[in-house]
C-alpha cells in the first residue's frame, strides 16, 4: 500500500553471487540468493526495489558487478547502485586483518588496488571522492556499472517519494502516531 502511494522505496546490498565468498565477507548476512529473492518479492509487490553492489572491493568481488546487476534486473529491480569500499577509522584495520585472514592470496593486489582508487591511501574521506574513489580503477569501474546499468535498463528514473504526506509527530519522541 505505501508503494502505490509513492511513499516507500527499498535498497537491497548484493555484494556477491559467491556464497562461499558471501560467507567470508558477511558471515551473518542473508546470503546472496536470499537477497535475489527478496528484490523479486518486493518488486511482485509493488515496491520499487534497487540494488546496490556494496561494497565493490577491486580484485575481490569487483568481476562480479554486471552479474549482480543482470540477476537483479531480472528479480525486477528497477534501479542500481555501488559504492566502492570505504575503510575510515579503524574499520582499515579490521579488513585488512580480515583480508589477509581469509584471503591471503589476494590481500596485496587488493590493498594496492584500493590505494590506487584512493590518492595512494587506504581512506581518502572527501566528500566527493569517499563513495567512488578516484584514478584508472575507479574510472573503470565507474564506467563499468554505467555501461551495465543502461545495458539492463537500470538506469530508468525513479520517482521522487511523496513527501508532502509526511507529518511531525504530536509528542517528541512519540512516532507511533505516524502509522495511526
Amino acid at each position: 500500500p505505501l508503494a502505490a502511494r509513492n511513499l516507500v522505496r527499498v535498497a537491497v546490498s548484493v555484494t556477491t553471487l559467491d556464497r562461499k565468498l558471501a560467507r567470508s565477507m558477511e558471515p551473518r548476512a542473508a546470503t546472496p540468493e536470499r537477497r535475489i529473492a527478496a528484490i523479486q518479492a518486493l518488486s511482485a509487490a509493488g515496491v520499487p526495489t534497487v540494488v546496490m553492489f556494496a561494497p565493490a572491493i577491486p580484485g575481490l568481488n569487483d568481476h562480479e558487478l554486471e552479474a549482480v546487476l543482470e540477476r537483479a534486473a531480472g528479480a525486477g529491480a528497477v534501479g542500481a547502485g555501488y559504492v566502492a569500499l570505504r575503510l575510515p577509522l579503524e574499520i582499515k584495520d579490521l579488513f585488512q586483518e580480515w583480508l589477509a585472514t581469509d584471503h591471503p592470496d589476494r590481500a596485496g593486489k587488493v590493498m594496492s588496488l584500493v590505494r590506487q582508487m584512493r590518492g595512494g591511501k587506504d581512506y581518502d574521506a572527501e566528500w566527493r571522492q569517499r563513495m567512488k574513489g578516484q584514478g584508472p580503477v575507479a574510472d573503470m569501474l565507474a564506467q563499468r556499472f554505467r555501461m551495465a546499468k543502461a545495458r539492463l535498463n537500470l538506469d530508468r528514473p525513479i520517482p521522487e517519494l511523496e513527501l508532502g504526506l509526511f507529518k511531525v509527530p504530536p509528542k517528541p519522541g512519540d512516532q507511533r502516531d505516524l502509522f495511526g
